[in-house]
């Protein structure tokens, strides 16, 4: 089965981008794969603090992820699956399409900030060449119908 992955974080952008790629696997069969990434640097404290911290992190990204995939499983009848990983966030992102070959699509949302577009939109652009499957940029402030109409 195909699927488009789609990075969950605390940005504005992240909506639409998991918006398209609900709205492309409900229409193409194919499904969703979110990853959330954790920095490694959240956790630079003692072990037992560290280990309390990892757990409420994934608590926190389990109950941002359910928002997501209730829509999409009720909305698009689409059932998502989560991974959460740690790391820097490219090498993680690319380390998941390397694990799964079943994505076929990474899916990203655009700032709409004068500061450009993200720091991952930015990034993984520059290693587009380089990447086993195409990214697609979603505009932060495309609205929810234009999406639908384009999907």
């Amino acid at each position: 089965m195909r699927k488009f992955l789609v990075v969950l974080d605390d940005s504005r952008e992240c909506l639409n981008a998991m918006r398209y790629a609900a709205l492309r696997a409900s229409h193409t069969g194919g499904g969703v794969t979110i990853l959330s990434i954790v920095p490694p640097d959240e956790f630079q404290t003692w072990v037992g603090v560290a280990d309390l911290m990892r757990a409420e992190a994934r608590d926190r990204i389990e109950a941002h992820f359910e928002v997501f995939a209730k829509w999409m499983r009720d909305k698009q009848g689409v059932n998502p699956e989560l991974v959460i990983r740690e790391g820097d966030p490219v090498v993680e992102i690319l380390a998941q399409v390397k694990d799964d070959p079943q994505i076929s699509v990474l899916v990203l949302g655009a700032g709409t900030e004068k500061a450009g577009p993200g720091p991952l939109v930015t990034a993984l652009s520059r290693n587009s060449g380089n990447l086993p499957i195409p990214i697609t940029i979603v505009p932060g402030d495309m609205s929810k119908e234009r999406l639908e109409s384009i999907t």
